[in-house]
């Protein structure tokens, strides 16, 4: 059983909690490593004894090269990382078989919810399946675990303890006969699952979600019971715990010759009677690797490994308590003592809690503060203002260098366009706020405008060749000082100089340029009103067709077929809007015999 000591280190005072642990024997290193310590000590004391009482100084020199030996290549065996890694696997792999054990609590908790009736069949059927499960890990337990085989060995001890029936035992040992070699954990679970499928028949199960949720759970169930054999018939790879056995147990074997006190040593003169040091060694590297000795395989009988048979004992009985004596059982349901309040302000504590009573936790920047003045905000990035009266010297000449391109963008307000009767483009003013524009004031997003104008673009140029406008402001000109616009001069001067004398606002005037292109567009195309789609076609659904009969031999003209695409009133086809057009009056019924006549007639002739 595995040795629990939490409660004893729950609470670290005065020189530690772990000193104390240090008296155990029961899972103890003193336990595990006594006997090596016993044999490597009297080795130890052997080889010492033969030494100082028996050789004579011919072969103590011998002795002392020897020892000499062992004591230099000693340390060319890498101890430490071989058992480090080795070590790590066998802990990762012990806690990960401790996770893949299956519990039954789930599946007796679908049972129990989902497989209604409380008569003696369906009572039988919940009992059932759970004890069906516990077969299913036990099966399981004793095929790894050398505690739970001695306490159930046959399948016939399963029968007397209650676990299988006689009727199962037959199945069993059938199974088992065809086919001796393969697991038959799996069993229990089929039948399980088969019993499940029968009550959804009998209508014991509502719902076939609700049958696949408890397939679901049978299989998961199954599927950590196989997880469980291959941990055992998967074991770490045998030579790399060769290795390790064999780096321990050869460092030791050459520490007990290399670590002799010998007479003619250079590095002591102390007779030691005593290997401390080397016994401290034996300790930790010895103590590691039955650590790992230990929790390689953790359902053997080790005082750390599983409590298997306590696993099997509760499993039955949690089982069957769930799904047989609680079954549908439940507090009646009543409002909770802080119904009023919705939830309690804290929970009240005893007097021998009291002094553990805490506060609500802080985030980690709930002590900092800031003064008015470092809550203010501050610009992202250096607005690029052309107007504003402190423009940096250096945003300036850049500016007056990106003025040697031939295509510029400035920033405008939004523009309002309205369309007149002559086609032309009417243009109107945008304002900007007349509030100051400095790199310490304003918001990011006031770079850029809402729009860009394109100055000495292609438009430009055929509008200055092509446009009808006389007016001597039509063409756009490189000196044309347009508010809130780039010059477009190969010198800086003229940017300069508007630069210093915007006076530290922007104010747009008469947007010209863009206007000037659409109107010069416009202005080319011809001024007659073209036709519009209404003029042409009639408002409403388009008139019916005038039927047309196929003439033949043996058929007479029929002339009176009309069209029941729309209604006829008074001789007069009705349009969408109830009125009648002149158009339509072709569509009463004496008009339409005669179109109808006409066109037979051009038929014949074609014919």
């Amino acid at each position: 059983m595995t040795v629990t000591y939490t409660a004893e280190v729950a609470t670290c005072k005065g020189l530690g909690c772990f000193l104390k642990l240090l008296l155990r024997w029961r899972a103890s290193i003193y336990k595990l490593v006594w006997l090596d310590l016993a044999l490597f000590l009297f080795i130890y004391y052997s080889l010492s004894s033969i030494y100082r009482l028996i050789l004579d100084d011919e072969q103590k020199k011998i002795f002392e090269a020897i020892v000499t030996y062992c004591k230099e290549y000693s340390d060319l065996i890498p101890l430490s990382f071989v058992l480090g890694f080795y070590v790590s696997i066998v802990m990762t792999r012990w806690w990960n078989q401790y996770m893949v054990i299956p519990w039954p609590d789930s599946i007796a908790v679908f049972v129990s919810a989902t497989i209604h009736g409380n008569d003696e069949r369906g009572r039988l059927m919940r009992r059932t399946i759970v004890r069906y499960v516990c077969v299913c890990l036990t099966l399981v337990l004793a095929m790894v675990s050398p505690r739970v085989k001695k306490r159930f060995p046959t399948l016939e001890h399963f029968v007397e303890t209650g676990l299988l029936l006689e009727n199962e035992l037959v199945i069993f040992q059938s199974l088992n006969a065809k086919f001796p070699k393969p697991s038959k954990h799996w069993l229990p679970i089929v039948w399980a699952s088969s019993i499940v499928t029968r009550a959804r028949k009998e209508g014991r199960i509502r719902d076939d979600f609700a049958v696949k949720t408890l397939i679901d759970e049978l299989n998961k169930f199954r599927g950590l019971c196989g997880s469980l054999m291959h941990y055992d018939t998967i074991s770490v790879p045998l030579v790399y715990t060769q290795v390790v056995t064999l780096a321990v147990y050869t460092y030791f074997l050459t520490s007990v010759m290399g670590r002799q006190w010998v007479q003619n040593s250079s590095t002591s003169t102390i007779d030691l009677y005593f290997p401390v040091f080397t016994t401290l060694q034996f300790f930790f590297y010895m103590g590691w690797l039955k650590v790992a000795e230990t929790l390689i395989n953790p359902f053997g009988e080790d005082d750390d490994d599983f409590e298997v048979n306590w696993i099997i004992d509760r499993n039955l009985q949690v089982s069957y308590l769930i799904v047989d004596e609680m079954h549908h059982e439940h507090p009646e349901l009543i409002r909770d003592q802080y119904w009023d309040e919705i939830f309690p302000t804290e929970l009240p504590y005893t007097a021998a809690a009291q002094a553990f009573r805490e506060e609500h936790p802080q985030p980690s920047t709930a002590g900092i503060q800031l003064s008015a003045a470092q809550q203010e905000l501050q610009p992202s990035t250096a607005r690029i203002d052309d107007m504003a009266a402190d423009f940096p010297q250096k945003f300036r000449s850049d500016v007056a260098d990106d003025a040697e391109s031939g295509i510029h963008f400035t920033a405008t307000g939004k523009m309002s366009r309205s369309a007149t009767e002559s086609g032309k483009i009417a243009r109107s003013a945008s304002r900007v706020s007349t509030r100051d524009r400095t790199l310490s004031g304003g918001s990011t997003p006031s770079i850029i405008g809402d729009s860009l104008t394109r100055v000495n673009s292609v438009t430009s140029v055929l509008k200055r060749l092509f446009s009808k406008d006389d007016r001597p402001d039509g063409g756009t000109s490189s000196g044309t000082k347009t508010p809130g616009r780039l010059a477009t001069s190969s010198s800086a001067a003229s940017l300069q100089n508007r630069i210093v004398a915007g006076g530290g606002s922007m104010r747009i005037g008469v947007i010209k340029e863009e206007a000037d292109e659409q109107m010069t567009l416009v202005s080319m195309k011809s001024q007659d009103k073209k036709p519009h789609v209404q003029s042409i076609f009639s408002p409403g659904p388009p008139p019916p067709s005038a039927p047309v009969a196929v003439p033949g031999m043996e058929h007479s003209r029929n002339g009176e077929i009309f069209s029941c695409s729309a209604p006829i009133t008074g001789g007069v086809l009705e349009g969408s809007n109830g009125e009648s057009s002149a158009n339509d009056r072709r569509y009463a019924p004496d008009s339409r015999l005669n179109a109808t006549d006409d066109a037979i007639g051009t038929f014949e002739h074609y014919i």
